[in-house]
């Protein structure tokens, strides 16, 4: 942010790679999948290779408008530029909103994995040093959060290989304690809460995936933005096959409706072997893997505000920088967000912010779903291209569609509508203000 052009743009597209690795691989994957197992079964592995396959779609159109025009504000400018100051100013908000929101989940999971280790220590001592920690990587500016991104993105990708090579030596009798492997050897046993269970678990394959839209808010500074592209195949379809086959392990490791949703299926399905140091490098990982989402949370949310200031889509005193990596205000407003969202997630009650969480994280998917239509309007697109398009919002719309047939999340689906009519109903307000002054 306060950095100048040639120190910033010297990224590399495997530089952007890893980075991308660091801001998805989180407990969006790590945790949250084994919510997906409870209500899918196997067919998990299915529903991650579909959302792996519209996360694609999604980065991979917003990726080829980076390589023609690079911009700061990315997917919101984009917005704004295919449809609009309208389309900017709301996406950029409801970006704002659902990252804060999701904040309090991200530091109560690493609270949770610390734990592990100190149970005496209380969660909000946890929360208030994590997010601490996460403001200091951040105020170390764009170039070197890039490097610390890159360094826990090799971690947590070991720990996964790690994972696959123990999970796949039992399964294939190189290591003896295995009973009873558990894999599904027909239709029903791979679908075994039938059609609406998996449909209902594919948004928990859509989590796996958060943070690529951060990935497009660093690809400006790719040296070759043309790059951008190749950069967001080689990390998506990395991640596909990893998450995959690691599911697919787990699961036949453990029976699907034995997995606690309260725990990693990762340590979970190894439980009942005697692995020693294991399950806390294990547990090493995940915090790992939390706290890098957590920064690029950080990282994303204050790019966007400073975009929207810039824009005077929000106070321009969120743009003024000064000697940090972060303009002052913009900082402020984070640190208050975090505070907010800690306050949210041990004050209210678990079942109110678990419906907050996913309102949060389905805003993330209304976003994706206006990139494809951004990519749409601004590129020339062949007949391919655009049925291509159509499947990534097909997708899209499946897992924001299934929250509405399970009553756990379906509050969450309703609460994420309600804060996109506020946001909505201020644009409505705002556009008309906008047609006076021009």
């Amino acid at each position: 942010m306060a950095q100048s052009n040639s120190e910033e743009k010297k990224m590399k597209w495997w530089h952007l790679s890893l980075f991308g690795v660091g801001c998805t691989i989180g407990t969006g994957f790590f945790l949250g999948s084994s919510i997906g197992i409870k209500q899918g079964g196997p067919s998990i592995v299915f529903g991650i290779i579909l959302a792996g396959i519209a996360t694609y779609i999604v980065y991979d159109g917003l990726a080829k408008l980076t390589a023609s025009q690079p911009e700061k504000g990315a997917f919101r400018t984009y917005a704004k530029q295919a449809y609009g100051r309208w389309a900017g100013f709301s996406i950029g908000w409801i970006y704002w909103f659902s990252e804060i929101l999701i904040m309090g989940s991200q530091l109560t999971a690493l609270s949770i994995f610390s734990q592990f280790w100190f149970p005496e220590l209380p969660m909000w001592l946890f929360a208030l040093g994590y997010a601490v920690l996460g403001l200091v990587v951040l105020l170390l500016g764009a170039k070197k959060l890039s490097k610390v991104e890159n360094l826990l993105a090799v971690i947590k990708f070991a720990a996964i290989l790690m994972f696959i090579i123990i999970a796949g030596a039992f399964v294939f009798g190189l290591f003896e304690g295995v009973k009873e492997l558990h894999i599904p050897k027909a239709l029903n046993e791979f679908f075994p809460t039938g059609g609406i269970g998996f449909w209902s678990s594919l948004i928990f394959a859509f989590f796996a995936f958060g943070g690529i839209e951060v990935m497009g808010l660093m690809a400006v500074q790719l040296k070759e933005p043309k790059d951008a592209p190749k950069a967001g195949k080689v990390m998506i379809l990395s991640l596909v096959a990893i998450y995959a086959i690691a599911l697919a392990l787990a699961i036949v490791l453990m029976p699907w409706d034995k997995f606690n949703t309260e725990k990693s299926p990762f340590i979970d399905s190894l439980k009942d072997f005697d692995l020693g140091i294991v399950p806390h490098i294990f547990n090493g990982a995940l915090i790992i893997a939390g706290f890098s989402t957590m920064v690029a949370s950080f990282y994303g949310v204050t790019t966007i505000l400073v975009s929207l200031a810039e824009d005077e889509d929000a106070p321009s005193l969120f743009a003024k920088e000064g000697k940090l990596a972060v303009p002052i205000p913009a900082l402020g407003l984070l640190i208050f967000g975090i505070a907010v969202s800690i306050i949210m997630s041990l004050v209210l009650p678990e079942n109110i912010y678990a419906y907050i969480t996913t309102a949060a994280g389905l805003m993330l998917l209304y976003n994706w779903f206006f990139i494809i239509l951004s990519a749409r309007k601004l590129r020339k697109v062949d007949l391919k291209e655009s049925i291509k398009y159509y499947i990534g919002m097909v997708l899209l719309l499946a897992g924001v569609s299934g929250t509405l047939l399970d009553k756990v999340n379906r509050p969450g689906f309703f609460i994420s509508l309600g804060i996109i009519c506020v946001i909505g109903i201020v644009a409505f307000f705002m556009n008309k203000k906008w047609k006076k002054e021009n």
